[in-house]
């Protein structure tokens, strides 16, 4: 449904106000629902203003700018924190699911399980691989597998 046009809402007002018609008939009038005449009156006498309120709706974020900004100092800080470990130190009271979304959406990343070794800055490797003979680029020299069909094509 599409919103209403504030000189529409006007209207809707003002044909109410004048009080000869009731908001049944008004919603008929200007082809609108009883609800969305309710809605503005209700409207109006709450708030004093008749625009249009879709800043309003939908769910809040549980994850605001602050906790964001807590969450990048605490992996800054400790990059093998866990996503549960996050949430206990951010105090926040959301999913861990929540948190994985807006870590990856601030383009950070976390310790995925506990039982995973911490993070290390040092080489893991101490040399080089050992060097070996040059292999070929046929695995099977034979040209056939259990995979290949062995009778010849038609031509």
């Amino acid at each position: 449904m599409a919103t209403l046009s504030i000189d529409l809402r006007e209207r809707i007002l003002k044909a109410y106000d004048r009080g000869d018609v009731t908001r049944d008939q008004v919603a008929r009038r200007f082809e609108v629902s009883l609800g969305m005449v309710k809605k503005l009156l209700q409207q109006r006498r709450h708030t004093g203003d008749i625009a249009p309120q879709h800043h309003r709706s939908g769910r809040k974020p549980k994850i605001e700018a602050s906790h964001r900004r807590t969450m990048k100092a605490l992996l800054v800080e400790n990059p093998d924190l866990t996503l549960e470990e996050i949430r206990a130190a951010a105090g926040l009271e959301c999913s861990v699911q929540a948190i994985h979304y807006a870590l990856s959406g601030m383009g950070l990343t976390y310790k995925k399980r506990r039982s995973a070794l911490p993070n290390r800055t040092a080489r893991t490797s101490l040399g080089t691989a050992a060097g070996g003979k040059e292999r070929r680029a046929v695995s099977n020299p034979g040209g056939s597998s259990s995979s290949t069909n062995r009778r010849q094509k038609r031509t």
